[in-house]
């Protein structure tokens, strides 16, 4: 018997993140506690990292208010994984280069994703999946066969440019929604060299901020996705040409 689809829509961290649950004995009060449940990490989340809330502790951290000490421990949490990923991509992808002091932005919405993803765990739950605003955690298949979702052509919204399998997590960055929203960390110039950039693997807060540095990066960064072992990439260039790198999970 086919697993039976729930789906569900919050709004939170000022977009709207889309919740989908697979399994037959899922009953509605467990799948709305669920979603409840995952709802409340997002609002938590949103409530230490968002910029634009002036007394949330990432913006008190920003302006020098307080220490990274006297933050909550999610802070650090989230700054070394920024390191890491400032590491990884040569300084493409770097929250303390960016105007206004350090920003996460980048990378945080994966990761909040993420923890949102573990509080859908239940017997019931074949398989799960969080999509915040085109970033996707997701966890199991459906009799054998993996979730699947699509990137949409960034140069037209109705359709879709490829069809990609869900094994873990998939996160795309691009500035065709929001123009010069993309700032490369070298010089605090808005820059996007692609016009979207996808990447998959077993973590989306790193697929996340690998996402953002492929669109400023662009080929020197694809590279490196390219050697990580654990990470994929599928970008669109600015005359539409597509181009993946191996082990890219692309049905069509």
């Amino acid at each position: 018997m086919a697993d039976a689809a729930r789906h569900h829509r919050i709004e939170v961290m000022g977009t709207v993140v889309t919740v989908d649950l697979f399994g037959d004995g899922l009953d509605d009060r467990t799948a709305e506690g669920l979603v409840e449940a995952a709802a409340a990490s997002l609002r938590g989340d949103d409530a230490v990292f968002s910029t634009w809330r002036p007394d949330s502790p990432i913006s008190r951290l920003r302006r020098g208010e307080v220490t990274l000490g006297e933050t909550p421990p999610e802070v650090a949490e989230v700054l070394d994984l920024c390191a890491r990923v400032r590491d990884m991509t040569g300084g493409w992808f770097d929250p303390w280069a960016l105007p206004g002091g350090v920003d996460p932005t980048g990378l945080v919405k994966g990761w909040a994703a993420e923890r949102a993803l573990a509080a859908l765990e239940h017997p019931a739950v074949r398989a799960a999946m969080v999509n915040a605003a085109g970033d996707i955690a997701s966890r199991g298949d459906l009799d054998g066969d993996p979730l699947t979702v699509g990137v949409v052509d960034p140069r037209d919204r109705t359709r879709l440019i490829a069809v990609v399998a869900l094994r873990g997590a998939l996160a795309t960055s691009g500035d065709y929604e929001r123009p010069d929203q993309l700032i490369d960390p070298h010089d605090a110039a808005p820059r996007s060299r692609y016009l979207s950039a996808s990447v998959a693997g077993p973590d989306l807060a790193i697929a996340d901020a690998l996402a953002t540095a492929l669109c400023v990066g662009g080929d020197e960064v694809l590279e490196i996705v390219a050697g990580s072992g654990d990470y994929s990439a599928f970008v669109v260039d600015r005359d539409l040409t597509a181009r993946v790198t191996s082990g890219f999970p692309l049905v069509r």
